[in-house]
């Protein structure tokens, strides 16, 4: 079965965005070992889920970022690999590559952790990373702390509605300055 990947930056004072959805916190000095990591998820991926939210924005910019800079690594990666977005108010996807989801979030995770290939990543948004941690639906989490805070903000965490508790698979502080913290869930 796939495992669905949580990959998201975040400050150390464990925000993911400031309170408008804003992520001009995020340092970006991207080291050699931090882009392997990087690329190393993605490759081990073959379809990424965003919520509405985030979905406009982030599919735009990578679809724009591979034409306008063709040579970017990642952005190829992004523009090219199939994705799907969980919305309750979109009738249809307005983006190249993509598909909705709009039935039970459950059973949607559910029907794609079924289906041959390899894992599932996610980056966001806030809600939507937040509703899946609350059903327990994710498999791994990599959560990438920036070395800032900023005092308030959209956390991820916030609607757990009991403890969860994990376990570590790896933590590592890059070059660049990011610290990668990998756990997965541990059920009780």
């Amino acid at each position: 079965m796939r495992k669905l990947k949580l990959q998201i930056q975040t400050t150390i004072d464990g925000y993911v965005a400031r309170p408008g959805g804003e992520s001009d916190w995020m340092t970006w000095n991207p080291d050699e070992q931090f882009l392997q990591f990087i690329f190393s998820m993605i490759d081990s991926s073959d379809t990424l889920l965003l919520g509405r939210k985030m979905a406009n924005d982030f599919i735009n910019h990578w679809e724009k970022t591979s034409i306008s800079n063709p040579e970017h690594p990642f952005a190829k990666k992004m523009a090219d690999i199939p994705k799907v977005v969980f919305s309750k108010t979109l009738e249809k996807s307005i983006w190249n590559n993509t598909k909705l989801a709009k039935g039970n979030l459950a059973e949607e995770i559910a029907n794609l952790k079924s289906q041959n290939g390899k894992d599932i990543i996610v980056y966001g948004g806030a809600g939507f990373v937040s509703s899946l941690i609350k059903e327990g639906l994710i498999d791994e989490y990599h959560l990438v702390i920036n070395p800032v805070a900023i005092g308030e903000g959209l956390a991820i965490f916030n609607s757990l509605d009991r403890t969860q508790k994990f376990s570590p698979i790896e933590s590592r502080l890059y070059p660049g300055g990011k610290t990668v913290l990998s756990f997965k869930p541990v059920s009780d």
